[in-house]
């Protein structure tokens, strides 16, 4: 998908009406899905679902379509985008406890659609810098899993106390019409306040700034007793007949044992990309092509060798991409443009001399990269050449990983253990401190023996 006419539509957030702004919500929706954000659990991802449709047909927009995503991401977050599109990161889904809990967040974030709080936005500030991080995201000029992090907090830094407090009363009513408790909410918040807490420990050690959950948790005091009389109003609500607790026990349990913890590699062994880890670079190839990797130049090609694309560098002399292919290429030139893509500058074109024709390109990153694509019929294969060309990006943090990857896993106390005692044989960062949040014992307190604890391995 192209997207040149992003900062049209960034102005348009600004200016036009709904549809636009839901636009914008769906291109977002197809970066992410395009650059492999999406957590790769489809059990966890329809559980969501699920979970995410009952709460929307109990809402006030319960004909409206709703997309529900976890994000694959350590961090603690979650955010709604205009259009009805809804994110969970992973790595919030394992501090919390019960579905309840899960329904308590994904609620709230209904609540800020169904109250048109991307409407209601403060300041157009506030909007601009969202527009700022969408552009980011859609050109690719951002990682996307960190661009997603900056989305939901530029979204949510300018609802304020009083729009937060709206979500929380509905997400609390639409959780109390789907029979949910409603003080699950209140569950969360203390979760993340834990969360919180510890950071604060973290950064008064490193010197490093605190990282805290969206508004509700930012602006709410553990004991918020304007929040705690919103959210209990909920209980209040006349309800035709008794709804029943739809969460099924153990299946909380099920989903989140075998979660992902900390940093994933899912993105890092893409059978059809190639990486150099010298130069720092990766571009995808259309699949069963192969990839010869030479000491003067990089080559992929299909497997009857009908098309090809070579890759050549020379170091930067500041010439632009345009100028370098111009004066490199032979033959005619047609079908020039230029390349935006992952924060990189190039230009492609095709050249034809006689009856031959090929399509080139030139892309800026520390080095001149000089693409040459052949085909025994272009107009059939020049499709697959561009798959190359404009896949070409820096390698990410997250690709780089080469660690054995952790999970949360759930067991039972033995006789005698402490959470002290069960941390000191795990390989992660401040176990004991990260197994009292992730079940609820920060800063103290102990699990008694026999009971279902979360533990990280």
């Amino acid at each position: 998908m192209r997207f040149v006419r992003t900062f049209l539509l960034g102005t348009a957030w600004l200016l036009a009406a709904s549809a636009s702004v839901a636009d914008v919500g769906q291109e977002m929706y197809d970066k992410f899905k395009a650059e492999g954000a999406f957590y790769d659990d489809p059990e966890l991802q329809a559980y969501i679902e699920r979970i995410g449709e009952r709460l929307v047909a109990n809402s006030d927009m319960p004909k409206k379509t709703f997309t529900f995503s976890v994000l694959d991401s350590p961090d603690i977050n979650a955010f709604a985008t205009p259009g009805g599109f809804i994110y969970i990161n992973r790595g919030l889904i394992a501090y919390l406890d019960s579905e309840a809990e899960l329904a308590g967040v994904l609620s709230h974030e209904i609540g800020h659609i169904t109250g048109r709080h991307h409407s209601r936005r403060q300041t157009a500030g506030v909007t601009s810098k969202v527009i700022a991080t969408t552009v980011g995201i859609l050109t690719g000029s951002r990682d996307v899993m960190d661009a997603s992090e900056m989305v939901g907090a530029e979204l949510i830094s300018g609802y304020g106390r009083d729009m937060e407090l709206e979500a929380d009363g509905l997400g609390a009513e639409y959780m109390h019409k789907s029979g949910y408790d409603v003080d699950a909410l209140l569950e969360v918040i203390g979760v993340l306040k834990d969360q919180e807490q510890f950071q604060r420990v973290k950064a008064k050690q490193t010197g490093r700034p605190v990282k805290t959950y969206h508004g509700l948790y930012a602006t709410h005091p553990r004991n918020d007793k304007r929040l705690q009389t919103v959210i209990r109003a909920a209980n209040e609500l006349p309800l035709d007949e008794y709804i029943e607790n739809p969460a099924i026990p153990g299946e909380f349990r099920q989903h989140v044992n075998g979660l992902v913890w900390g940093a994933s590699v899912q993105g890092q062994s893409d059978p059809d990309r190639y990486y150099h880890n010298k130069l720092g670079f990766t571009f995808k190839h259309p699949a069963e092509w192969s990839v010869d990797a030479g000491s003067r130049a990089i080559s992929t090609s299909a497997p009857d060798n009908g098309a090809s694309v070579t890759i050549t560098l020379k170091r930067r002399d500041g010439t632009a991409p345009k100028e370098v292919l111009e004066g490199s290429a032979g033959g005619n030139l047609t079908q020039g443009r230029d390349l935006e893509q992952y924060g990189l500058k190039g230009y492609t074109a095709v050249a034809s001399a006689g009856d031959s024709s090929k399509r080139l390109a030139v892309i800026d990153y520390n080095y001149t990269y000089l693409f040459e694509g052949t085909a025994s019929n272009l107009g059939e294969d020049d499709a697959s050449l561009l798959t190359v060309i404009e896949s070409f990006r820096p390698i990410q943090d997250k690709e780089k990983l080469s660690s054995k990857p952790m999970y949360v896993r759930y067991l039972q106390v033995p006789r005698g253990a402490t959470l002290a005692s069960l941390a000191s044989s795990l390989r992660i960062p401040d176990a004991e401190a990260q197994l009292r949040l992730i079940n609820g014992f920060y800063p103290r307190g102990e699990p008694r023996t026999g009971d279902w604890i979360k533990i990280v391995q």
